[in-house]
């Protein structure tokens, strides 16, 4: 699926896949920016080196926590936990993303200055070269917002650098950048074709995918974002608000709707029928039609983002599948979130974890972890515990069918009939297929708002599209202000948490088999303590009592308590107004003359 050689030359990351069988590699030597561009087979090589630019770790770690899904596990001084809960300054400000992602910039800017000025070429080549091109447009679209929906307004190169008059470059505002990531997209769509016209895999943009990316990169364009006077940089001016341009945020939604319909008129994606098997197949290396774009690691000897790993269910280093180091775990009160009946609750959320004894045991509420990446459903070992070889899920389809609910309902200020079927394909699929469970689909405007907020989180969780989701709504604060008081609650064992389970029965199950076939553990659930005899009666029967708002677990020690420091410290740095940008690193800016003196307001 993915794979395995890459050469790193003074401009280009080059990258070979499985998907094309590249038996012979000329030398590093031999690629530069004068010899790229002799035949599409080199230019090809590029391209694919660029791919690797557009995903790192940190994008579904430190910035996939501080949600009302995921919060960090790590001490109060490690840095990924200041990120999660919204401490940092600019020494401390994360930058990866921000490099890596200007990396690809360079990278496809070179290319889209080249590809067109390709002489001598064939008409197969020609059209072969236009696939390349629309790919890169996409690339630098995907790898722009990522840098825009956490730093706002940022230098913009649209040229590569030789041509550039200055290294300096300053912010630019992120409207133009915006648009000119929806212009890049639309100009992807235009070049690249359909999945069942192309020969490349799920991690190759197709025109598909670049219509996905397109609706998302326009929802983001209309939304809420942190704004500041450009030209003053004064900490007054500092304000959550969308565009001032109505007209264009009308637009922006039109383009999410056109772009979804696209994709569903054509047909060639759908959902699977299984949640479950969406990700069975990602963590053993299998596309199906509802993943449309994957990041694929760079082969069985390295896996820089160590997906299951850091994300992942926490399995012991002595045990069968040896160790899973989860840094990242979900918030004890998206658990019950899920409606009864619902089946991505235990998909999304690990109730178990695999212990020395390589028995699956049962977590206790604040030590749930991410379920979707569990390496004890891989059907092998993989070469390392770190080193799992999974794919991550950049786009799919159930994502376009609910961007394509909410463009519908903003549009028309409330749910058309399109909206609600989109919303209600999504909400069938969670139960089985059942209409009689998925209640009543919301008619007014906010109320459908409102479920379209929830289902994308219940639907994608822990894709790391949350923080940024309840940023571009203009919510952050809100919404993690009443996550923390329901988590308040849930340890008091009042408001809506006075009748969930206190102490569980649960069977220890061996977890000694890949493809683990275990989702969740059976239990029998007590709403008060188990009495004496029956704690007997049970442990006479092989059960296990535990204690759900105890730190007794393989994980960690979290108890979910009120006066429980972990839990007081969640969300310790959050400030509205301030913290839905990261400043710039100290770094960057040193590195950068042009971004003297604009640095965000607030710090």
């Amino acid at each position: 699926m993915k794979k395995i050689i890459y050469i790193l030359s003074a401009s280009v990351v080059l990258l070979t896949t499985s998907c094309k069988d590249w038996l012979e590699l000329p030398s590093q030597k031999d690629f530069d920016s004068t010899t790229i561009f002799e035949n599409p087979g080199r230019v090809e090589m590029a391209l694919l080196g660029a791919y690797t630019s557009t995903f790192n770790m940190e994008l579904y770690y430190q910035f996939g926590m501080g949600t009302d899904e995921a919060f960090s596990t790590e001490g109060e001084t490690n840095s990924k936990n200041q990120v999660s809960n919204y401490v940092y300054n600019p020494a401390t400000s994360p930058n990866s993303t921000y490099r890596t992602m200007y990396a690809g910039v360079e990278q496809v800017n070179v290319l889209i200055r080249n590809i067109p000025l390709m002489e001598n070429v064939t008409e197969a080549e020609r059209k072969q070269l236009d696939g390349f091109l629309g790919e890169a447009y996409a690339i630098r679209a995907k790898n722009m917002l990522n840098v825009v929906r956490y730093f706002g307004d940022v230098p913009y190169p649209r040229r590569p650098v030789v041509e550039e008059e200055s290294f300096a470059s300053s912010r630019v505002s992120r409207d133009t950048i915006l648009d000119g990531c929806v212009a890049d997209l639309q100009m992807a769509v235009e070049l690249l074709p359909w999945k069942s016209q192309s020969a490349t895999a799920s991690e190759r943009i197709t025109k598909n995918a670049a219509l996905g990316l397109l609706a998302r990169t326009a929802l983001y364009a209309a939304g809420y974002s942190l704004r500041w006077d450009l030209n003053s940089y004064n900490p007054g001016s500092v304000q959550l608000a969308q565009r001032s341009d109505p007209a264009r945020i009308q637009e922006l939604y039109e383009i999410v709707r056109a772009a979804c319909e696209a994709v569903v008129t054509q047909g060639e994606n759908d959902l699977v029928d299984s949640y479950e098997t969406i990700f069975r197949d990602v963590i053993n290396s299998r596309y199906n039609v509802e993943s449309m774009l994957e990041y694929g690691q760079l082969g069985a000897d390295r896996n820089e983002s160590r997906i299951g790993y850091t994300n992942g269910i926490f399995a012991h280093q002595n045990s069968f599948h040896k160790k899973a180091q989860p840094a990242m775990a979900a918030i004890p009160t998206y658990y019950f979130e899920f409606e009864e009946g619902d089946s991505r609750r235990d998909v999304a959320i690990a109730s178990y974890s695999l212990a020395a004894d390589s028995t699956h045991q049962m977590n206790t509420y604040a030590t749930h972890t991410i379920g979707k990446f569990r390496v004890n459903w891989k059907g092998d070992e993989s070469i390392g515990v770190n080193l799992r070889d999974i794919n991550w899920i950049d786009l799919r389809y159930a994502d376009v069918l609910l961007m394509y609910a909410e463009a519908e309902n903003e549009l028309n200020n409330g749910p058309t009939t399109v909206a609600k079927e989109m919303y209600e394909k999504v909400r069938l699929r969670a139960f089985g297929g059942d209409a009689s469970k998925i209640g009543v689909t919301p008619s007014g405007y906010q109320d459908f708002k409102d479920a379209i907020i929830q289902e994308r989180k219940l639907e994608l969780g822990f894709e790391g599209w949350r923080r940024t989701d309840l940023i571009r709504w203009g919510i952050l604060f809100e919404k993690l202000t009443s996550t923390k008081q329901d988590m308040l609650d849930m340890a008091n064992k009042t408001g809506k948490y006075t009748d969930i389970d206190l102490y569980r029965a649960y069977k220890r199950t061996p977890a000694i088999s890949f493809n683990d076939p275990t989702v969740a553990l059976d239990f029998i659930p007590f709403k008060t303590e188990p009495t004496a005899d029956e704690v007997t009666d049970l442990e006479s029967e092989g059960y296990t009592i535990l204690e759900m708002h105890s730190g007794i677990s393989a994980f960690n020690s979290n108890a979910l308590t009120a006066d429980a420091v972990w839990l007081n410290n969640i969300y310790r740095g959050l400030e509205k107004n301030k913290v839905e940008l990261f400043p710039l690193s100290t770094g960057t800016i040193d590195d950068n003359p042009g971004l003297r003196g604009q640095q965000h307001p607030l710090y």
